[in-house]
């Protein structure tokens, strides 16, 4: 934070300011909402990566009060509604691949208007914030604690002097964190803390451990007791995932309490499904293969987009003669995506105490389906203030039950987002709630039968994002959890669109947007995709499902290719028919996606065990001078390069004294400037490492200098050239913007006018002379470099 400071107060770009072009409309993820109970029109939104919103007209508008603060990532908010004090954890408790780290607790005593720092900086992901209902000097904290490694500060705190100092007075060990807490509302003595056994890896996450469980206190926090130990009927052991708690205020002895179950589920479900599925073809033998059903097994393969090479007939050809394995269907198509929904886990599961802990029992009389195989993702419970038997569960749906458990009914519709993340019942009205997913906030009045959005922040995350040379030009980019979506650069980020006129920005893609590549010879044809690489090939103006698909297969019977979250793709600025793609390996098509060839071997150094895909290509970058001039990055900290557009490839791992190898390459960017000239950011977050590593090469990459060793600890995911100056570098980390005037030797703040917010890509858009940067919880935005470069050239003189 120091070092940040005199970044911001030594920096000649103090006064660039940036507008934001939005979008709005498909908000971003948040994670907690509260609401004061005399007057819910006024109430507080908290996001994962976007900061604490504050409204006073229902949500119709939304002000952020937490944008100055040097993390604006929360993981829970608690208020005092008397005095309008608000106590923020920072980092978010949803442990997924961006859960971005907080530094700790913020407290404000007069609505946000100013903030001070409360301390625990090793927290990193805060799931709950308790406040005492009478003393104003007490309250709670649960830390889940670091992502991607074990610590010691995982627990539960409590504070007795108004956040000046701390009491850890719950630890269990290192890898488990309290992910949950609430208390008793008429005896503030009695609390409850769910605690969750997790390990993360960057290749594996183990979702649940035996020192998982609900532990509860009976003198104000500290000292605590398991209260779901073997016997008293709440799930104990290996499978115990992530645990939500809530308390009845009518009647505290009663306690609800969800369990994401990692324990397999019996196999005793009758098929009446007469096609084959996944699994069918999981454990098969040569002779079981080729007794299968040829137009159950034609239909399979053509459901599954296998190629038109392969049909029942030629594939028992290969299994009869030994050529492919009789379960070579199984791995062809079990990847990342088929783990999420194939694996036979229990899941989420709802118990109850009506003795305040003391023995659990378990409710739901039916399979709730709604974490699939992420609970860790969720895990949120409420149960409404004067109705015992009213339970709120948050899931891949918002689930309602009306008869304490026993049944639930999901209240989703066309107007609400998927992956939820909590739910305030009003307690003077049980119908109203206010309610939390990826998509925002949503709010209801008659028990989730009809919604409104609230949603006018622009508080996108995006992941990727480009530009074409239309006039005015457009923006793309790939979004968490809310697909891909375009929009001119003109557009203005209002909180009241003109309903006679069309919204500015549009859709052209479902499911985790990713990475956008436009061909600027039409700026209509745009390559974009989903998660773990499902790409396709469109134009924007054609109807939906349209275009071609581009997701390349090995062979049956060979290796399964690896593909990452952010599988990354290039259009060869050289010749706008040439399409690069990278899994594990290198592939190209000469015809914009069409027909893609393998070129190279794979350029990581290979998986290890873990049900995360890794050992994966991050990086794909074409040199603007020459055609051909390709390097890539992987997770594992390989970077390549070709010199041939593909046939032949060198390793030029980064290797600088000190320099811990093995690193998730973020970026590698070849100069306009100088063919020989290359530039590289490793990000160390997965490895639980915040330093900023940047790299330049003379050579192509046969040696590296390390740049910038004046920015703050903050990791690094791209690097881009100024147009116009060669001396001018950007870097977007996960916590802001900085330029250098010096190539990188020494760095500082741009734009004093942006939140501390992840900056996941820059882009330039030549012919206007802009700068374009997109956020991970604040959308996109712009700035004309005019300004910066003059500086530029007066530092220079």
């Amino acid at each position: 934070m120091q070092k940040r400071k005199l970044l911001e107060d030594n920096s000649l770009l103090k006064d660039i300011k940036f507008r934001n072009i939005g979008p709005s409309v498909m908000s971003g993820r948040v994670v907690d909402i509260e609401v004061n109970p005399a007057d819910p029109t006024e109430f507080y939104v908290a996001y994962a990566t976007g900061g604490l919103w504050y409204t006073t007209n229902n949500g119709q508008s939304l002000t952020p009060i937490f944008d100055k603060e040097n993390v604006i990532g929360i993981g829970d908010i608690a208020v005092n509604w008397q005095s309008k004090t608000i106590w923020v954890g920072t980092g978010e408790a949803n442990s997924s691949r961006s859960s971005y780290a907080g530094i700790g607790v913020y407290k404000s005593s007069d609505n946000g208007k100013t903030w001070e720092y409360a301390g625990l900086p090793e927290s990193h992901h805060i799931g709950k914030v308790i406040l005492h209902p009478t003393d104003n000097n007490i309250a709670w904290v649960a830390v889940l604690g670091h992502l991607y490694s074990a610590n010691k500060e995982r627990g539960v705190y409590k504070t007795t002097d108004g956040g000046k100092t701390w009491k850890q007075t719950l630890y269990i060990d290192d890898n488990t964190g309290v992910a949950d807490m609430d208390i008793n509302p008429k005896n503030a003595n009695e609390l409850y803390a769910a605690a969750w056994y997790k390990t993360r890896k960057a290749w594996n996450f183990e979702e649940g451990g035996k020192t998982s469980g609900i532990y509860k206190s009976t003198d104000g926090g500290n000292t605590w007791k398991l209260v779901t130990q073997q016997g008293s009927g709440f799930p104990a052991g290996d499978g115990a995932g992530r645990i939500g708690v809530a308390v009845y205020a009518t009647n505290p002895n009663i306690v609800y309490a969800t369990v994401d179950n990692q324990n397999h589920r019996p196999d005793t479900a009758k098929r009446t499904d007469t096609n084959y599925v996944l699994k069918d073809f999981k454990n098969l033998t040569k002779e079981g293969f080729l007794q299968l059903n040829d137009k159950k097994l034609d239909t399979f393969l053509m459901d599954n987009n296998f190629p038109e090479k392969y049909k029942a007939a030629s594939v028992k050809e290969l299994v009869k003669n030994d050529k492919v394995k009789p379960t070579a269907v199984y791995e062809y198509l079990f990847d990342a995506n088929a783990a999420l929904f194939e694996t036979p886990i229990i899941g989420c599961e709802v118990y109850r105490s009506d003795d305040a802990g003391a023995t659990w029992k378990k409710v739901n009389t039916k399979e709730l389906n709604l974490y699939n195989t992420y609970g860790y993702y969720f895990g949120k419970i409420s149960v409404a203030a004067s109705n015992e038997n009213k339970i709120v569960i948050s899931g891949y749906n918002l689930q309602v039950s009306s008869d304490g458990g026993k049944t639930f009914k999901p209240v989703d519709n066309n107007a609400t987002h998927a992956d939820w993340h909590g739910c305030w019942i009003n307690p003077n009205k049980e119908s109203h709630w206010v309610a939390a997913n990826d998509g925002g906030c949503n709010v209801t009045y008659d028990n989730g039968q009809h919604w409104f959005k609230v949603n006018t922040p622009s508080v996108g995350q995006f992941y990727g994002i480009n530009v074409d040379d239309a006039k005015p030009y457009n923006v793309y980019g790939g979004l968490q959890d809310n697909g891909t979506w375009y929009g001119p650069s003109t557009a203005k980020d209002i909180d009241q669109w003109n309903y006679e006129s069309p919204y500015p920005w549009k859709s052209i893609g479902g499911g985790d947007g990713m990475q956008v590549q436009v061909d600027t010879r039409d700026n209509k044809t745009v390559y974009s995709g989903s998660q773990f690489g499902y790409y396709g090939r469109r134009t924007i103006d054609a109807p939906r499902g349209s275009g071609l698909s581009i997701h390349p297969q090995p062979n049956l019977g060979e290796t399964q290719l690896r593909y990452n979250w952010q599988t990354p793709i290039w259009l060869s600025k050289h010749n706008q028919e040439v399409f690069y793609y990278g899994s594990n390996k290198f592939h190209r098509s000469l015809q914009k996606g069409d027909k893609m060839e393998t070129l190279s071997n794979d350029l990581t150094s290979g998986r290890p065990e873990g049900d995360i895909p890794f050992g994966t290509l991050t990086a794909i970058t074409e040199s603007p001078l020459k055609f051909g001039l390709i390097y890539t990055g992987s997770d594992d900290g390989n970077i390549h390069v070709t010199k041939d557009g593909g046939y032949t490839w060198t390793k030029i791992n980064v290797n600088v004294k000190g320099i811990p190898q093995g690193m998730y390459v973020s970026r590698v960017t070849p100069s306009a400037y100088k063919e020989a000239r290359v530039y590289a950011t490793l990000n160390a977050y997965r490895n639980d490492n915040f330093t900023p590593y940047l790299f330049v090469s003379e050579d192509y990459g046969v040696t590296w200098i390390q740049l910038g060793n004046d920015l703050p600890a903050e990791p690094l995911n791209v690097v881009k050239e100024d147009p116009k100056k060669e001396n001018i570098i950007y870097v977007g980390s996960d916590n802001g913007l900085y330029a250098s005037f010096d190539m990188g030797k020494s760095f500082m703040v741009l734009g004093n006018n942006l939140p501390r917010v992840p900056v996941h890509d820059i882009a330039v858009q030549q012919r206007e002379n802009e700068l374009l940067i997109g956020t991970h919880g604040r959308s996109i935005y712009v700035t004309k470099l005019d300004t910066i470069q003059s500086l530029s050239e007066k530092n220079v003189k």
